[in-house]
């Protein structure tokens, strides 16, 4: 059964930063490439960060370039998302997720709230 376990959620305030870890479980970690996605109060979830299987395909949206860092270590089926620089338009959910035989898994959420 998949599980995701997130934690590093919280409250900060503007260009501080925070750093959201997610455990994994019920799969093969190291073969999959793992997603942050995130949801803002009245808007869809969206896109964040995807790291490949083997670390050496990253990307982002562009709102979080240059400020977010997604990073995993396949050892201990984590997958963290280091966020620098944040602003009050990050403040959401943010969840990892997992795509297996076309399957959308998603953690449980960790909210981060960016206020002044």
């Amino acid at each position: 059964q998949v599980h995701f376990v997130e934690s590093g959620g919280g409250l900060v305030q503007p260009g501080e930063s925070l750093k959201l870890s997610c455990v994994a479980a019920g799969f093969t970690f190291s073969n999959f490439p793992i997603k942050w996605y995130r949801q803002a109060p009245g808007k869809d979830r969206e896109f964040v960060a995807v790291i490949s299987s083997d670390s050496t395909i990253l990307n982002y949206r562009n709102s979080v370039k240059g400020r977010f860092f997604i990073s995993r270590i396949d050892e201990e089926n984590t997958v963290n998302l280091q966020m620098n620089s944040l602003k009050i338009e990050d403040t959401a959910i943010y969840y990892c997720h997992v795509r297996l035989d076309y399957v959308d898994y998603f953690g449980q959420g960790n909210q981060v709230t960016v206020s002044p």
